[in-house]
């Protein structure tokens, strides 16, 4: 298997445990540049994009290369390679969604020039860069909107709501929630979503499918259970809502339990447990 990654999100450190498979190589690249691959490839796994509102707001022009220029670069490597090509897509597509649960269907509410727009956009245009090489080139390719997921080696500071809430719970600080915390988040554990992607290597066509957990929670009682689970003292802290920030968030999965035979199996405060562990040992 081999790994590229620019590190303008990641770390290092998450490569530790890989260090020593022989069946593993890793190499420092941007993909929004030309990257060749030698001898076989049978998957191409476009994972690539800042994915945090924090994180693309500091690197806006490169998230929309990375969902443009990287796309098609990394199609391209599929298609010379005659490989499968799977586009980690994501539930913001949807936008500020009128219709809810969220199915595949919908096409969204997406502002695109708020300043979510070069996230919200790039992925548009990567589902549209993938269909295109689909029906002119015949690319076999899969797309999956993930929802919010959570779980281990996220970064301290990446700016998300589960990170956020559990490093300032950890450390006794105010827990910031964004307006009234009336808007719902549906979150999916970081187990349960690797066995999605694999499912649609597997089983999956050329259309979306939705992967995410729609068990709904608010993000002020998402806040109130992280304390509890922390054995915090944290208080919560009410600031303005951010500009663009989706009201309600919850995927409807039907396509992926009928074509995949999937759903999420890890409970909300199961996955969040596993995921506090993780935070306790790095905050």
């Amino acid at each position: 298997m081999l790994s590229l990654d620019n590190f303008i999100t990641g770390s290092r450190d998450n490569l530790s445990m890989l260090g020593e498979n022989p069946d593993f190589e890793f190499r420092q690249a941007n993909v929004n540049e030309h990257v060749a691959v030698d001898g076989d490839v049978r998957y191409v796994l476009h994972f690539a994009s800042p994915a945090s509102p924090p994180q693309y707001d500091a690197n806006p022009i490169h998230t929309l290369k990375v969902g443009t220029l990287g796309t098609m670069n990394m199609l391209g490597l599929a298609r010379a390679k005659n490989a499968t090509f799977l586009l980690a897509s994501t539930s913001e597509v949807y936008g500020d969604p009128l219709v809810h649960p969220q199915p595949e269907t919908y096409w969204g509410n997406v502002n695109p020039i708020g300043p979510r727009g070069c996230y919200d956009e790039a992925k548009r245009c990567a589902e549209a860069f993938a269909m295109a090489y689909h029906r002119a080139h015949g690319v076999d390719t899969r797309i999956i909107r993930i929802f919010n997921t959570h779980g281990p080696r996220m970064q301290v500071l990446d700016g998300r709501a589960v990170p956020n809430f559990m490093a300032q719970a950890i450390r006794g600080q105010p827990l910031t929630v964004y307006g009234d915390g009336s808007q719902t988040r549906s979150l999916c554990y970081v187990s349960d979503l690797v066995r999605g992607v694999l499912a649609v290597l597997e089983k999956g066509d050329d259309m979306p499918v939705n992967l995410g957990n729609p068990e709904e929670v608010t993000v002020l009682e998402l806040a109130q259970i992280i304390v509890r689970l922390a054995g915090s003292s944290s208080a919560i802290e009410f600031r303005p809502l951010p500009v663009d920030d989706p009201k309600q968030r919850r995927p409807d999965i039907a396509r992926a339990r009928k074509l995949l035979e999937w759903q999420p199996e890890v409970p909300l405060e199961d996955g969040l447990a596993r995921t506090l562990e993780y935070f306790r040992r790095v905050v």
